[in-house]
């Protein structure tokens, strides 16, 4: 049995909604946003929003989930050996991209890696990983795949909190030198 479409009008509500949330990040921090202003901002009722979301955490997750697809698909977007000197182009955009939302993902994103937004990167990071090992029949898949989720959700949090001081373009080359170094590791 296949799951029934989705419906258009509740896609766009939650798009509105999400819309919403960032535009009011970019002008507060996420402690200081209120559902009435955002459902304000949104077009649509109170109700509405409890319809979609449990509370403005999980609204923010959602809004940003599409940075971790982004980033699963920016550590993806190469093909053959990897380069360590040459991370892809998309990893790059991807840190540039971080930037103007830069305090809401560090309101999800705690250091070292966790917070709901950090369990979201490491999940689909993870998975992502350890499926591009097993098809290629590289050994470790599991283990080589948490490093490398655990690594990037890790250095990507303490960057966007300053522990790690460097530009995206810097970030970007020293991250895909360590995730190329551990998918290269020989283990026993």
């Amino acid at each position: 049995m296949t799951a029934p479409p989705a419906d258009p009008r509740a896609a766009r509500t939650r798009a509105r909604l999400r819309q919403a949330l960032l535009d009011e990040c970019a002008q507060h921090p996420l402690a200081d946003v209120s559902v009435a202003a955002l459902v304000r901002r949104a077009g649509v009722g109170r109700a509405t929003f409890y319809l979609h979301y449990g509370d403005l955490e999980a609204l923010a997750v959602d809004a940003c989930a599409d940075v971790v697809r982004d980033a699963v698909d920016a550590l993806h977007a190469w093909r053959g050996a990897p380069d360590p000197a040459n991370p892809p182009p998309a990893l790059t955009a991807f840190f540039a991209g971080l930037v103007p939302h830069a305090g809401l993902y560090r309101t999800l994103l705690r250091p070292g890696g966790g917070g709901p937004l950090g369990q979201v990167l490491h999940q689909d990071l993870r998975a992502r990983s350890r499926a591009e090992r097993a098809l290629v029949g590289a050994p470790h898949p599991d283990l080589i795949a948490s490093a490398v989720a655990a690594t990037f959700a890790g250095v990507l949090a303490d960057w966007l909190h300053g522990l790690i001081e460097a530009t995206p373009d810097r970030i970007t080359h020293q991250i895909w030198i360590l995730l190329v170094t551990l998918h290269r590791t020989r283990l026993p």
